[in-house]
């Protein structure tokens, strides 16, 4: 049989440009969507927090390992959120939203998807690398225990060691929001190669700038309450970022039909 490509696959978007305030009516769109799926929302904040105490447990006595990875696995987010998305998407266009079907979402678009998920996989270990390599330059007598490395950061007794962790970390999350934030969203909506769906994202974020900070800020403050509970808050937090990035994908971009810039 031969395939005939979809011919809307590679078609790059009409990126919108829209207001800061916008931002508040994702998260409000996306907390609809969580009360809307119930269980299946609950289930991958489940993972999320799950995939916390996983490595809680294997890296206890790694802290620098385990700091990178806990914080670094928010780096493979957008991918492992990507059920989430397809729940929305279902949300939206009146289907049930069933947990079953989302499981295998990415199959319609496997390989663009398997692209994109191996490059976060990339970025996920370098970064775990790079703070290990942070972690041995401040802490030359011997790696602290993530308690204490908590302790150190919350009442700046190494605030050298704080503001280097955190501009590389911050290096590494700014990357993969700028090349994430409506990707993954697109490719499942719109079935868009990669490379596509990634230089749309940071088009986005170049004609957003202000409402794609405050999105960042956002995302950044929830994974933080998840953090603060030992995980359990991402439970509810990580499905609300999940959730919202599906109604940021479609408020930023247009409808195919459109070809105006609004």
């Amino acid at each position: 049989m031969n395939h005939t490509p979809d011919p809307t696959a590679s078609r790059f978007p009409t990126i919108r440009q829209v207001h800061a305030r916008a931002v508040f009516g994702w998260v409000q769109a996306g907390w609809h969507d969580c009360r809307q799926s119930g269980f299946a929302s609950l289930f991958y904040g489940t993972c999320f927090a799950a995939a916390g105490w996983l490595m809680q447990v294997v890296f206890e006595h790694a802290s620098a390992l385990f700091a990178g990875l806990a914080t670094g696995f928010l780096l493979f987010g957008p991918f492992l959120s990507f059920g989430l998305y397809d729940l929305s998407r279902r949300i939206e266009i009146g289907e049930p939203p069933r947990l079953a079907p989302t499981l295998v979402a990415w199959r319609p678009n496997l390989a663009n998807i398997g692209v994109f998920a191996a490059l976060l996989a990339v970025v996920l270990l370098i970064w775990a690398r790079a703070s290990i390599i942070v972690f041995a330059l401040f802490f030359a007598g011997g790696l602290p225990s993530f308690a204490e490395v908590v302790r150190t950061v919350l009442t700046f007794e190494q605030a050298d060691f704080a503001i280097v962790y955190f501009a590389v970390g911050g290096f590494f999350a700014c990357f993969v929001f700028a090349i994430s934030v409506i990707a993954l969203p697109m490719m499942l909506d719109r079935k868009t190669d990669a490379i596509t769906a990634a230089i749309a994202s940071l088009f986005a974020c170049a004609r957003n700038p202000g409402p794609m900070l405050l999105w960042a800020a956002c995302i950044a403050v929830l994974a933080a309450i998840g953090f603060a509970t030992l995980f359990l808050g991402l439970i509810v937090t990580m499905p609300l970022v999940g959730h919202a990035s599906w109604h940021v994908y479609r408020e930023v971009v247009a409808d195919e039909e459109k070809t105006d810039l609004c």
